[in-house]
């Protein structure tokens, strides 16, 4: 019997999280960020992960911290190019992704509606 591979994805969230929190539009400036564990296509344990701040590492020190957290894809709304290019020297992959509420970037992302990040869609000035 085959079991289906268990994702981990990470959706950048307005305080305090969860699945019916907002969805923040960048990622590196979120507030946390809600980390749900998906097997198949049914959510399973929710993790709220508080983000890091800015000051040493800049831009890629949420891209460690989800890293550390074994996170196998993320979904932003914004996401500029030195972070978007961690995130695949981890082996994580970025979605883009839209709506309000983080349930509704996980439905779509389980639906397969979401496109991989692309390098001409990354946000200017990171």
């Amino acid at each position: 019997m085959e079991t289906e591979k268990t994702v981990r994805l990470a959706i950048p969230s307005v305080w305090p999280g969860g699945l019916d929190a907002d969805r923040s539009g960048h990622f590196g400036r979120c507030d946390c960020f809600t980390v749900v564990d998906l097997e198949g296509d049914k959510p399973g344990p929710v993790t709220v992960v508080e983000n890091v701040s800015h000051a040493e590492g800049g831009c890629l020190r949420p891209v460690d911290l989800l890293a550390g957290h074994k996170v196998d894809a993320i979904v932003v709304g914004g996401i500029g190019f030195r972070p978007l290019q961690g995130f695949r020297t981890m082996g994580i992959e970025v979605y883009v992704g839209a709506g309000e509420k983080v349930r509704q970037a996980v439905e779509d992302f389980v639906r397969g509606r979401l496109p991989v990040m692309t390098n001409e869609e990354v946000c200017g000035g990171h």
